[in-house]
């Protein structure tokens, strides 16, 4: 086996495969790709002619080192995203020619190539300058690494850290501005003195997702948490191990926050979904949108006049605060009228004959043809001989004849205290 072999494709190599014209038929249509006609030395493996759309999808390629730069060059200068996830990569001098000579690239993703021990100079991550959006998911990348990028990449606004077993965070000597989006789930952060260094790492952070990691509690006082994250619009806490009503309400604390994703969570094993989201939403007045679904103003009113009257009957020291607020707001409320929907099987009612009245018990689940033999022993007629007629008590009408033997007496929602008055038939 070739050495080239052993050690994996280059990035030109797996170029050449994935977008042959065999392998990748020419599509048409504004913004789908270019068909790049290359000046190439005679005698290169080069095809003639390469579809290459502007967003290259070469994932598992067994790509572990860059090729001939100038090819890349020739070819790559329309590329804007570049999936290199699940490779061989392990050294960014490689990557960093690869990179270098694709000037247009804006989003770059290494997930799951094994950079733990690659060594980052500052000079290489020039060559990422343009890159807005970074992905280095399973790659263990240290923190030095990253606080390498973060302060060399002066356009970079999302970074993708997930699954890199952190437990801390290393502050990092200079801020990085730009940054909105920060998605670090699915590592073991549990101390709230970790995540508070993302504050000063990232001051115009918009998005923190930190779903799957099994952070314990909000451990700042308000105003510390008022400084921490200025520009904080979304969190996502999925799945982490908060289980206390009061960090839920410190996120109230967060000035801008409206979108929060809190799913998962111990505090909310033990209630129903829909208290579960009633409480959530009362307690957090500024959120418009939770767990993806959009809180309109009518829901909002629900769940707070909820809050109140979940909380009736507990003591005035176990009240939370924002009892007290919507309380200020709507009054106390008293509990909601109990009201029985579950159908009735039992009706008491009047059996009128002739001259004689007696109380009886009747099923309501049973037919016509029923209360007809029910009723033989009552007034001393064969069923083939009754007309029977339903009075409801209730009712202006008249009464209503029970005509039909196989029709179930609940329809006619018979009540207690109704009449049933039976008339012989007439030969």
């Amino acid at each position: 086996m070739e050495a080239s072999e052993t050690e994996g494709r280059s990035f030109m190599q797996a170029i050449c495969e994935k977008y042959s014209p065999e392998n990748f038929p020419c599509r048409r249509g504004p913004g789908l790709g270019v068909v790049v006609v290359p000046s190439v030395h005679q005698g290169s493996p080069m095809k003639d002619r390469l579809n290459l759309p502007s967003v290259l999808v070469l994932n598992g390629c067994g790509i572990s080192h860059a090729g001939e730069e100038g090819e890349i060059a020739a070819f790559c200068t329309h590329v804007v995203e570049l999936d290199l996830s699940h490779n061989k990569l392990q050294d960014w001098h490689e990557i960093g020619k690869i990179v270098s000579n694709i000037p247009n690239l804006e989003f770059l993703n290494l997930s799951s190539n094994q950079l733990s021990d690659a060594v980052l100079e500052p000079d290489c991550t020039k060559a990422f300058s343009s890159i807005r959006r970074l992905v280095l998911n399973n790659t263990q990348v240290s923190w030095e690494t990253v606080h390498t990028f973060t302060q060399e990449m002066p356009e970079l606004e999302e970074l993708f850290l997930c699954l890199n077993e952190y437990t801390t965070v290393t502050p990092a000597a200079m801020p990085c501005p730009t940054l909105r989006l920060l998605h670090i789930t699915d590592n073991n952060l549990q101390e709230w003195s970790e995540v508070r260094k993302f504050g000063s790492m990232f001051p115009a952070l918009d998005t923190l997702v930190m779903a799957n990691n099994n952070l314990s509690s909000i451990q700042d006082s308000v105003e510390i948490l008022q400084r921490l994250f200025p520009n904080l619009r979304s969190i996502n806490l999925h799945n982490s191990g908060l289980n206390r009503w009061e960090d839920i309400e410190k996120l109230n604390c967060l000035p801008k926050l409206e979108e929060v994703r809190l799913q998962g969570i111990p505090l909310l094993q033990a209630y129903t979904s829909m208290e579960r989201r009633s409480l959530m939403i009362a307690q957090l007045p500024s959120v418009t949108s939770l767990n993806g679904s959009v809180v309109t103003d009518g829901e909002r009113e629900d769940a707070e006049r909820f809050f109140i009257r979940y909380h009736l009957d507990h003591s005035e020291e176990a009240l939370p605060h924002r009892y007290h607020c919507l309380v200020t707001k709507y009054g106390k409320l008293a509990p909601l009228a109990e009201i029985d929907l579950r159908p009735r099987f039992h009706a008491k009612v009047e059996v009128r004959y002739e001259e004689k009245v007696e109380q009886v018990s009747i099923r309501l689940d049973q037919t016509v043809a029923g209360l007809k033999k029910q009723l033989r022993t009552v007034v001393q007629l064969p069923t083939s001989n009754m007309r029977l007629y339903y009075i409801d008590k209730s009712s202006a009408f008249g009464p209503d004849e029970l005509k039909y033997n196989a029709r179930a007496l609940h329809s006619y929602s018979i009540q207690d205290g109704d009449e049933i008055l039976v008339v012989p038939k007439t030969k």
